[in-house]
């Protein structure tokens, strides 16, 4: 999962506080108590980590944005933790300690979260849990459907494999432990591929997402297996099928591997053959979903009406949760223009660089 993109040039601010000038509410409009001593002007932001594009190209932008569109005098205080969590616990603190009595919280390790949110809870902050379900006594939750976006991958990795699926063996490369989403990912595509295959002969899970660590397994699949010992991987996103990927070609060896995330570098490798599919997640309805309801804590106002759904934490400790689930798709060379284009999540001149063109041509990209 955790778990999701696109090509960005992430510096130091990525790990950085930075101040967006935002805004939400005066000081006394808030009906929940957080005009008592606390910050009624402020909303804190920590995302995760910067190994996956699009946390600093897509989320953070228009979560930012459409809080600014919302409430013209509130600020964001945004930061990054880099894949860390004692880094993220400090963030989190600082924001309390601050007064911050709204936190939009993507978790690092959602099983440390859950001393965090219940402190903060006894000070009268309302915590958001975006695209990953942290464990405490959470406000709102919103994601995907996991387990499905898992089922879909699992399905369209059959699907690549064809008529020879029922004698393929199959590699799996997971996500971070520590990403609540993963586990799901997992479940999901285990309910599509075991019976579908002749066998998942090799699994492992990747710590931080590593496309370095993912290549490194997948070479040591290869070594195991040999080079025929295998017909397909399921990675679970697209930064890890770019070194699963290399590790395949560093080999001589070419079977369907899969993805998510659609980031610019899978898009371009599914274009160019070498990647079967990627999973695409509207992050804006996601991310302007998260922020609304993030106005309307601070605010004190309801937000039945964003949260649908309800959901119980992984362990199953907190449960009725209030949440939005939003759905995903599966993407290939032949729906790109159609959806990943269409929805001007990428231009494709972006997509359409000179040594993609060729690619671009034959898939009918203009």
């Amino acid at each position: 999962m955790n778990a999701v993109t696109r090509r960005v040039v992430i510096g130091t601010a990525a790990v950085s506080m930075a101040l967006s000038i935002a805004a939400c509410g005066k000081a006394g409009d808030n009906a929940d108590g957080a005009a008592a001593g606390g910050d009624t002007k402020t909303i804190g932001l920590l995302l995760p980590e910067n190994k996956t594009t699009r946390y600093e190209t897509f989320d953070r932008p228009i979560i930012e944005a459409k809080i600014k569109a919302l409430c013209a005098d509130c600020e964001v205080k945004y930061n990054n933790a880099a894949q860390d969590t004692e880094t993220q616990k400090k963030q989190f603190d600082a924001l309390v300690t601050q007064g911050v009595k709204v936190i939009i919280l993507d978790s690092v390790d959602y099983k440390a979260t859950k001393s965090w949110v219940q402190q903060a809870e006894k000070k009268g902050v309302k915590v958001v849990a975006y695209d990953r379900l942290a464990e405490g006594p959470i406000s709102a939750y919103v994601s995907y459907d996991n387990e499905k976006i898992g089922r879909l991958q699992g399905e369209a990795l059959v699907k690549a494999l064809g008529a020879n699926a029922k004698d393929a063996n199959v590699v799996m490369i997971n996500g971070s432990p520590t990403d609540p989403n993963a586990p799901l990912f997992k479940k999901g595509a285990h309910s599509a591929i075991d019976s579908a295959v002749k066998k998942v002969v090799y699994e492992q899970d990747i710590p931080d997402w590593s496309p370095d660590e993912a290549n490194k397994k997948m070479g040591a699949a290869i070594d195991s297996l040999g080079k025929t010992g295998f017909q397909g991987v399921y990675s679970a996103n697209d930064g890890m099928a770019g070194g699963i990927i290399t590790a395949l070609a560093k080999q001589g060896v070419k079977v369907p591997v899969g993805g998510q995330d659609a980031e610019l570098a899978g898009l371009q490798r599914i274009l160019k053959g070498d990647q079967a599919f990627t999973i695409y997640k509207q992050i804006k309805p996601e991310a302007e979903t998260t922020a609304e309801i993030a106005v309307k804590l601070l605010k004190g106002e309801k937000i039945d009406d964003l949260v649908p759904v309800k959901v119980d934490s992984l362990t199953g400790e907190f449960k009725g949760i209030p949440a939005k689930l939003y759905d995903a798709q599966v993407v290939t060379k032949e729906n790109i223009a159609s959806t990943i284009i269409a929805d001007n999540v990428y231009k494709a001149a972006d997509i359409c660089t000179a040594e993609y063109k060729a690619a671009c041509d034959a898939a009918g990209i203009k």
